[in-house]
């Protein structure tokens, strides 16, 4: 089977070396909004009674977010 967007999560999270808080503030770059308390429930096994599965756009937008954190904004044309 493939990866989820919940291994991808996992993967960018300990490759990149974030945190909760870090994650909460790259989803705020692109004006995502998202607690700590979701970022976890992520992060849990699939049988786990709080798992959630990681939607498409929680991880589209997170990725944008990447890309801002590390490039910086874009510039002005």
């Amino acid at each position: 089977m493939g990866l989820t967007n919940n291994d991808i999560m996992k993967k960018l999270r300990v490759a990149h070396k974030l945190r909760d808080e870090d994650i909460v503030n790259i989803c705020a770059l692109v004006d995502f909004k998202v607690t700590k308390s979701e970022i976890n429930a992520i992060y849990r096994k699939e049988g786990h009674p709080k798992y959630m599965p990681c939607g498409d756009q929680f991880l589209r937008n997170f990725l944008n977010g990447l890309v801002v954190h590390l490039r910086g904004p874009m510039p002005k044309k």
